[in-house]
């Protein structure tokens, strides 16, 4: 149970690298319980100094790219040079029934069995962008446990890339052998995103539409303003189910960091992401308020209808809603 061991105890198994410890330690900040909430923070607190050292990537992309087996290969990769792998996979909730999928762990089953790499999947729920709300402390959390490498990995393409982008230092966006119109259906926006962009599924009868992809996606990319004038986006193509490509991307990652590491560029991300995301902590956390409000609960449905059914405006319904939520307060 996520409240069974002391604070100070469970904090010094998960820096020992107990595995146990690690899992109990994601379930308690995962949790909603304001009770468990408490010993979250206190936990973070305690674990806060032992983390950051490491390299954090996301992931994304369309669904079918391959991303599953290009994270197993790619981890596998990483850990052959000494690292130890951390996974976070954003697994998408059900609609039907709420639950989540959970696939992620079957599908990697190599890197799952290795000692040196640990997979958590986390329902996505119904955080924006597909990027549960405590992703940001579990990567703390599994730093801490010694995980130097921190991959997160996203639902798909859409809202997740701004989101996934916010809490890492390279967002890596996987892409399919593709060209021409389908190279139009990405997003602009979403390419602009990318420190890194990798074709995968470079084999067989796609070997040739890889390349050709990566040469349309290289010239796109040259028509767009570079993000940081020290980095040029490179375009990497690869096969993860032969293990082809997989040491240069890793190495450009190795570039990426001696490059905006040594400027301040990583350090001052970071540092812009960490007032991100305490901004909304405290958006996430005026809503969760507003809408356990006794006197907004007894209005918001009638208001809700009011606002569909055009009788009221939707302005005037969110400022009497506002209204009785500033009255209820201290």
């Amino acid at each position: 149970m996520p409240d069974a061991l002391p604070i100070a105890d469970l904090a010094d198994r998960v820096r020992g690298g107990d595995r146990r410890a690690l899992a109990q330690a994601i379930t308690l900040v995962e949790s909603t319980r304001p009770d468990h909430r408490e010993r979250a923070e206190a936990l973070l607190a305690a674990l806060l100094p032992h983390t950051g050292q490491g390299v954090r990537v996301g992931i994304s992309g369309v669904p079918g790219v391959g991303k599953s087996t290009f994270i197993e290969a790619f981890g596998l990769h990483v850990i052959g040079q000494r690292h130890k792998v951390a996974v976070l996979a954003i697994d998408p909730t059900s609609q039907r029934t709420g639950g989540s999928i959970l696939g992620d762990k079957t599908r990697m089953e190599m890197l799952t069995r290795d000692t040196r790499a640990f997979i958590r999947p986390s329902p996505a729920g119904a955080t924006l962008g597909g990027v549960a709300r405590r992703t940001r402390e579990a990567m703390l959390l599994v730093e801490a446990a010694g995980f130097d490498v921190v991959i997160v990995e996203t639902v798909g393409v859409g809202q997740s890339e701004t989101a996934v982008s916010d809490m890492v230092d390279l967002f890596l966006l996987l892409l399919p052998p593709a060209g021409g119109d389908e190279l139009q259906g990405i997003k602009k926006g979403i390419v602009e995103l990318a420190d890194m962009i990798v074709v995968n599924k470079a084999d067989g009868d796609l070997a040739n539409a890889a390349r050709h992809a990566e040469a349309e996606y290289r010239h796109a990319l040259s028509l767009l303003r570079p993000a940081n004038a020290e980095w040029r986006v490179p375009v990497l193509s690869c096969s993860a189910l032969h293990n082809r490509g997989i040491d240069a991307i890793w190495n450009r990652i190795g570039d990426y960091r001696r490059i905006l590491g040594g400027d301040g560029s990583i350090t001052r991300r970071r540092a812009d992401q960490a007032q991100a995301w305490m901004w909304n902590e405290i958006r996430e956390s005026l809503i969760a308020a507003f809408q356990a409000d006794p006197a907004v609960r007894a209005e918001l449905a009638g208001l809700e209808q009011a606002a569909a059914s055009s009788s009221v405006t939707p302005g005037a319904a969110a400022r009497r809603l506002l209204e009785l939520f500033r009255r209820a307060g201290p």
